[in-house]
Protein backbone atom coordinates (compact mmCIF):
# COMPACT_ATOMS: atom_id res chain seq x y z
CA UNK A 1 0.00 0.00 0.00
CA UNK A 2 1.92 3.11 -1.17
CA UNK A 3 1.07 6.75 0.91
CA UNK A 4 -1.58 9.10 -0.57
CA UNK A 5 1.32 11.50 -1.68
CA UNK A 6 2.77 12.54 -4.75
CA UNK A 7 5.73 10.78 -4.31
CA UNK A 8 3.66 7.69 -3.28
CA UNK A 9 1.60 7.78 -6.70
CA UNK A 10 4.79 8.14 -8.74
CA UNK A 11 6.13 4.68 -6.90
CA UNK A 12 2.80 3.47 -7.78
CA UNK A 13 3.27 4.21 -11.59
CA UNK A 14 6.47 2.79 -11.46
CA UNK A 15 5.01 -0.62 -10.40
CA UNK A 16 3.56 -0.60 -14.28
CA UNK A 17 6.79 0.03 -16.41
CA UNK A 18 6.57 -1.94 -19.50
CA UNK A 19 10.06 -2.29 -20.98
CA UNK A 20 8.51 -2.44 -24.60
CA UNK A 21 6.46 0.43 -23.79
CA UNK A 22 9.21 2.29 -22.64
CA UNK A 23 11.70 1.54 -26.41
CA UNK A 24 8.70 2.99 -28.18
CA UNK A 25 7.12 5.73 -26.12
CA UNK A 26 10.00 8.28 -27.40
CA UNK A 27 9.60 7.08 -31.05
CA UNK A 28 6.01 7.41 -30.81
CA UNK A 29 5.53 10.70 -29.14
CA UNK A 30 7.88 12.40 -31.08
CA UNK A 31 11.06 12.80 -28.38
CA UNK A 32 13.91 12.73 -30.17
CA UNK A 33 16.56 15.56 -31.19
CA UNK A 34 14.56 17.84 -33.57
CA UNK A 35 10.60 16.57 -32.92
CA UNK A 36 7.67 18.34 -31.55
CA UNK A 37 8.62 16.63 -28.05
CA UNK A 38 12.23 16.58 -28.12
CA UNK A 39 13.74 15.30 -24.74
CA UNK A 40 10.08 14.43 -23.43
CA UNK A 41 11.23 11.08 -20.58
CA UNK A 42 9.27 7.89 -19.93
CA UNK A 43 8.31 5.41 -17.76
CA UNK A 44 6.67 2.85 -20.06
CA UNK A 45 3.32 2.95 -18.12
CA UNK A 46 0.60 2.59 -20.49
CA UNK A 47 -2.94 4.75 -20.25
CA UNK A 48 -5.06 2.07 -18.96
CA UNK A 49 -2.53 1.61 -15.81
CA UNK A 50 -2.14 5.69 -15.61
CA UNK A 51 -5.76 5.56 -15.05
CA UNK A 52 -5.60 3.03 -12.63
CA UNK A 53 -3.08 4.76 -10.56
CA UNK A 54 -5.32 8.21 -11.26
CA UNK A 55 -8.40 6.32 -9.51
CA UNK A 56 -6.00 5.05 -6.50
CA UNK A 57 -4.74 8.72 -5.32
CA UNK A 58 -8.21 10.61 -6.48
CA UNK A 59 -8.11 11.89 -2.64
CA UNK A 60 -4.53 14.01 -3.67
CA UNK A 61 -5.29 17.89 -3.66
CA UNK A 62 -4.63 20.14 -6.64
CA UNK A 63 -1.54 21.18 -5.40
CA UNK A 64 -0.44 17.88 -5.01
CA UNK A 65 -1.57 17.53 -9.33
CA UNK A 66 -0.04 20.81 -10.05
CA UNK A 67 3.44 19.18 -8.77
CA UNK A 68 2.85 15.89 -10.11
CA UNK A 69 2.45 18.56 -13.69
CA UNK A 70 6.09 19.40 -12.70
CA UNK A 71 7.76 16.21 -13.54
CA UNK A 72 10.28 15.97 -16.75
CA UNK A 73 8.34 12.56 -16.37
CA UNK A 74 5.44 12.00 -19.43
CA UNK A 75 3.36 9.57 -17.28
CA UNK A 76 3.33 11.93 -14.32
CA UNK A 77 1.90 14.65 -16.41
CA UNK A 78 -0.65 12.38 -18.09
CA UNK A 79 -1.36 11.76 -14.44
CA UNK A 80 -2.05 14.95 -13.42
CA UNK A 81 -4.16 15.39 -16.42
CA UNK A 82 -6.31 13.08 -15.64
CA UNK A 83 -6.65 13.70 -11.78
CA UNK A 84 -7.83 17.44 -12.96
CA UNK A 85 -10.19 16.45 -15.12
CA UNK A 86 -11.77 13.99 -12.64
CA UNK A 87 -11.72 16.76 -10.19
CA UNK A 88 -13.50 18.99 -12.90
CA UNK A 89 -16.17 15.93 -13.20
CA UNK A 90 -17.14 16.15 -9.53
CA UNK A 91 -16.46 20.32 -9.19
CA UNK A 92 -20.77 21.29 -8.45
CA UNK A 93 -19.68 25.35 -7.54
CA UNK A 94 -19.03 27.94 -9.88
CA UNK A 95 -15.81 28.61 -7.61
CA UNK A 96 -14.93 25.35 -7.73
CA UNK A 97 -15.02 25.29 -11.33
CA UNK A 98 -12.65 28.31 -11.84
CA UNK A 99 -9.87 26.98 -9.44
CA UNK A 100 -9.82 24.28 -11.56
CA UNK A 101 -9.62 25.84 -14.70
CA UNK A 102 -7.34 28.21 -13.26
CA UNK A 103 -4.64 25.66 -12.07
CA UNK A 104 -4.90 24.14 -15.90
CA UNK A 105 -4.14 27.20 -17.77
CA UNK A 106 -1.56 27.89 -15.43
CA UNK A 107 0.03 24.44 -16.52
CA UNK A 108 -0.87 25.42 -20.00
CA UNK A 109 0.94 28.56 -20.14
CA UNK A 110 3.91 27.00 -18.19
CA UNK A 111 4.52 24.39 -20.96
CA UNK A 112 3.38 21.19 -18.76
CA UNK A 113 0.71 20.38 -20.95
CA UNK A 114 2.97 19.21 -23.96
CA UNK A 115 2.12 16.61 -25.51
CA UNK A 116 -1.15 15.81 -28.07
CA UNK A 117 -2.02 13.18 -25.65
CA UNK A 118 -1.78 15.22 -22.93
CA UNK A 119 -4.07 18.18 -24.29
CA UNK A 120 -6.46 15.73 -25.49
CA UNK A 121 -6.78 13.89 -22.25
CA UNK A 122 -7.63 17.35 -20.66
CA UNK A 123 -8.77 20.21 -22.99
CA UNK A 124 -12.04 18.87 -24.19
CA UNK A 125 -13.17 18.77 -20.46
CA UNK A 126 -11.68 21.92 -19.03
CA UNK A 127 -13.26 23.51 -22.07
CA UNK A 128 -16.80 23.01 -20.60
CA UNK A 129 -16.19 25.90 -18.34
CA UNK A 130 -16.11 28.38 -21.46
CA UNK A 131 -19.47 27.87 -22.72
CA UNK A 132 -21.36 30.84 -22.54
CA UNK A 133 -18.44 32.04 -20.92
CA UNK A 134 -18.31 36.09 -22.22
CA UNK A 135 -14.52 35.54 -21.81
CA UNK A 136 -13.93 32.47 -24.02
CA UNK A 137 -13.68 34.18 -27.64
CA UNK A 138 -10.49 36.22 -26.35
CA UNK A 139 -9.38 33.20 -24.67
CA UNK A 140 -9.51 31.21 -27.57
CA UNK A 141 -8.24 33.51 -29.67
CA UNK A 142 -5.27 34.52 -27.95
CA UNK A 143 -4.33 30.80 -27.28
CA UNK A 144 -5.19 30.12 -31.65
CA UNK A 145 -2.33 32.59 -31.91
CA UNK A 146 0.20 31.58 -29.95
CA UNK A 147 4.03 30.87 -31.21
CA UNK A 148 3.40 27.84 -28.80
CA UNK A 149 2.26 24.77 -30.50
CA UNK A 150 0.21 23.09 -27.71
CA UNK A 151 -1.59 26.23 -26.53
CA UNK A 152 -2.58 26.13 -30.40
CA UNK A 153 -3.72 22.55 -30.17
CA UNK A 154 -5.39 23.46 -26.76
CA UNK A 155 -7.83 26.17 -28.08
CA UNK A 156 -9.11 23.56 -30.86
CA UNK A 157 -9.61 21.14 -28.42
CA UNK A 158 -11.25 23.48 -26.22
CA UNK A 159 -14.28 23.64 -28.46
CA UNK A 160 -14.96 19.81 -28.76
CA UNK A 161 -17.04 20.89 -25.20
CA UNK A 162 -19.13 22.70 -27.22
CA UNK A 163 -19.92 20.55 -30.03
CA UNK A 164 -20.48 17.99 -27.53
CA UNK A 165 -22.91 20.47 -25.67
CA UNK A 166 -25.70 19.38 -28.22
CA UNK A 167 -25.96 16.05 -26.48
CA UNK A 168 -29.34 17.73 -24.89
CA UNK A 169 -30.31 19.05 -27.74
CA UNK A 170 -28.85 20.51 -31.25
CA UNK A 171 -27.90 24.22 -31.23
CA UNK A 172 -25.94 25.36 -34.44
CA UNK A 173 -24.63 28.34 -31.91
CA UNK A 174 -22.56 25.38 -30.33
CA UNK A 175 -20.31 25.37 -33.28
CA UNK A 176 -19.80 28.86 -33.52
CA UNK A 177 -16.31 28.04 -31.40
CA UNK A 178 -15.47 25.07 -33.48
CA UNK A 179 -16.03 27.48 -36.68
CA UNK A 180 -14.28 30.78 -35.41
CA UNK A 181 -10.97 28.67 -34.06
CA UNK A 182 -10.74 26.41 -37.43
CA UNK A 183 -10.70 29.94 -39.37
CA UNK A 184 -7.52 30.64 -37.26
CA UNK A 185 -5.42 28.13 -37.40
CA UNK A 186 -6.59 26.68 -40.82
CA UNK A 187 -3.17 27.66 -42.70
CA UNK A 188 -1.32 26.39 -39.37
CA UNK A 189 2.10 25.06 -40.39
CA UNK A 190 2.37 22.10 -38.03
CA UNK A 191 0.72 18.55 -38.73
CA UNK A 192 -0.90 18.11 -35.25
CA UNK A 193 -2.80 21.77 -35.73
CA UNK A 194 -4.11 20.27 -39.06
CA UNK A 195 -4.98 16.50 -37.80
CA UNK A 196 -7.12 18.99 -34.78
CA UNK A 197 -8.51 21.29 -36.82
CA UNK A 198 -9.49 18.24 -39.32
CA UNK A 199 -11.16 16.24 -36.54
CA UNK A 200 -13.35 19.02 -35.28
CA UNK A 201 -14.70 20.16 -38.26
CA UNK A 202 -15.60 16.38 -38.92
CA UNK A 203 -17.23 16.38 -35.82
CA UNK A 204 -19.03 19.60 -36.37
CA UNK A 205 -19.91 17.72 -40.03
CA UNK A 206 -21.35 15.36 -38.13
CA UNK A 207 -23.77 17.27 -36.41
CA UNK A 208 -24.14 19.76 -39.30
CA UNK A 209 -22.86 19.05 -42.91
CA UNK A 210 -23.82 22.64 -44.11
CA UNK A 211 -21.64 24.36 -41.40
CA UNK A 212 -18.95 21.73 -42.40
CA UNK A 213 -19.60 22.10 -46.11
CA UNK A 214 -19.56 25.68 -45.73
CA UNK A 215 -16.41 25.71 -44.13
CA UNK A 216 -15.04 23.30 -46.87
CA UNK A 217 -16.49 26.15 -49.78
CA UNK A 218 -14.28 28.48 -48.30
CA UNK A 219 -11.01 26.29 -47.52
CA UNK A 220 -10.71 23.26 -49.33
CA UNK A 221 -8.79 24.47 -51.90
CA UNK A 222 -5.70 25.63 -49.91
CA UNK A 223 -6.01 23.86 -46.60
CA UNK A 224 -3.28 21.69 -45.42
CA UNK A 225 -4.30 17.87 -47.42
CA UNK A 226 -4.43 16.01 -43.86
CA UNK A 227 -6.78 18.52 -42.46
CA UNK A 228 -8.86 18.33 -45.50
CA UNK A 229 -8.55 14.39 -45.18
CA UNK A 230 -9.59 14.22 -41.37
CA UNK A 231 -12.72 16.76 -42.07
CA UNK A 232 -14.40 15.09 -45.00
CA UNK A 233 -13.85 11.33 -43.31
CA UNK A 234 -17.35 10.72 -42.54
CA UNK A 235 -18.53 11.89 -46.23
CA UNK A 236 -19.86 9.76 -48.63
CA UNK A 237 -17.08 8.72 -50.88
CA UNK A 238 -18.48 10.78 -54.09
CA UNK A 239 -18.71 13.90 -52.31
CA UNK A 240 -14.84 13.47 -50.42
CA UNK A 241 -13.92 12.59 -54.02
CA UNK A 242 -14.67 15.81 -55.22
CA UNK A 243 -13.78 17.78 -52.08
CA UNK A 244 -10.07 16.17 -52.84
CA UNK A 245 -10.43 16.97 -56.36
CA UNK A 246 -10.95 20.83 -55.74
CA UNK A 247 -7.89 20.64 -53.29
CA UNK A 248 -6.03 19.71 -56.55
CA UNK A 249 -7.18 22.13 -58.71
CA UNK A 250 -6.63 24.82 -56.09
Amino acid sequence: MFEQSVAGAKAALATFVNPNKLAFFPKFFKAGPGEYAEGDEFLGVTVPNVRSVAKDFAGLSEDDIYELAQSAIHEHRLLAMIMLVAKWKKAKTASAQQELFDLYMRLVYEGRVNNWDLVDTSAPYLGMFLIDNPSAPALLESLARSEKLWERRVAMLFTLASIRADKLGFDKANLAPTIAVAELLVNDGHDLIHKAVGWMLREVGNRDLDELRGFLSRHAATMPRTMLRYAIEKLEPAERKAWLNMKILG
